[in-house]
């Protein structure tokens, strides 16, 4: 899923401090018009815009819905697909066509420029998108897609975690990370203590079930200095972290750029079908760029 907002603009929603970090509320957003799915958006947030570099996070379900998201462009960034229930069918313009299920990774790296679709038949749906913003020197790379079956779980008492994205206490998916981060569903049965990279910043989200501290919605905070993280309940949770990034970004509908020109000129190479390929396959037109709002777009920090 990608943004699909008639209007996208920045989030203005408040985040509120705790002990340990911030509770960062999620704001609904429905995709797709007046019948559409309804997610929930807690990054980018109004103070707080990346955990490291992931970016952008919605979470949705689990609902009886139909997916339909027509071919759309990316640039500067990596789209990372995730289901608890459900099934996906993927096309891009580089003629990938792949079905991604409960435990697979969806992974597509827009880099210099790509178009995609999303669909699915009636049933019920439960996942998250996410997606990473590419560093400099990579956001002019060639684009790319993956999709990994099989993903390495790192077990201990009380929790077993599939790691989507990056590494986690000595595991590492074979997914490509372009910054050091991490990316993991963690599956939560007892009290257990899982590792973490004192060096990063992380985010947890509660998937389904009931972990103490833990409510369905917020996106929890916690800043850089934590060696391990406490669970305990049964449930499962949805961990982000990564080093923070250091680089300014303008992020606008599906583009990451660096500059509000830039963003111009990416809306207006969708707008004249050039620079992103074209999706085969898909039964509809492709979704028009929405307008420009009419301030110019400014680079923004990790932290507002």
């Amino acid at each position: 899923m990608s943004n699909l907002e008639h209007e996208p603009r920045e989030i203005r929603c408040a985040a509120e401090p705790g002990a340990d970090g911030e509770l960062l509320e999620g704001r609904a957003v429905p995709l797709g018009g007046p019948r559409a799915m309804s997610v929930s958006r807690t990054l980018p947030g109004a103070r707080r815009r990346m955990i490291g570099a992931w970016c952008f996070l919605d979470a949705y379900g689990p609902e009886v819905t139909a997916m339909r998201v027509p071919p759309h462009p990316h640039t500067g960034l990596q789209t990372v697909t995730w289901l608890l229930a459900g099934e996906v069918l993927h096309r891009d313009s580089l003629g990938s066509l792949q079905r991604v299920r409960p435990g697979q990774l969806n992974l597509m790296t827009a880099g210099r420029g790509i178009s995609h679709s999303e669909e699915s038949a009636e049933t019920t749906l439960h996942g998250v998108q996410l997606w990473v913003a590419l560093p400099e020197e990579r956001r002019a790379d060639a684009p790319s897609f993956e999709h990994h079956a099989e993903l390495p779980v790192l077990e201990g008492p009380g929790f077993a975690a599939t790691v989507i994205m990056g590494a986690l206490g000595g595991a590492a998916s074979p997914a490509t990370a372009c910054t050091p981060l991490t990316g993991a569903e963690i599956a939560v049965d007892g009290t257990g203590e899982v590792p973490l990279d004192p060096g990063f910043e992380h985010g947890l989200l509660l998937l389904d079930g009931e972990v103490e501290g833990l409510e369905r919605g917020p996106l929890a905070y916690l800043p850089p200095g934590r060696g391990g993280l406490r669970l305990s309940g049964r449930g499962r949770v949805l961990l982000v972290g990564g080093a923070p990034f250091g680089e300014e970004i303008v992020m606008w509908w599906n583009f990451v750029g660096r500059s509000h020109d830039e963003i111009a000129a990416f809306r207006k190479e969708w707008a004249e079908g050039e620079g992103f390929g074209v999706v085969e396959g898909f039964d509809g037109p492709p979704l028009p760029a929405p307008v420009l709002p009419g301030i110019r777009l400014k680079p923004r920090g990790r932290v507002r």
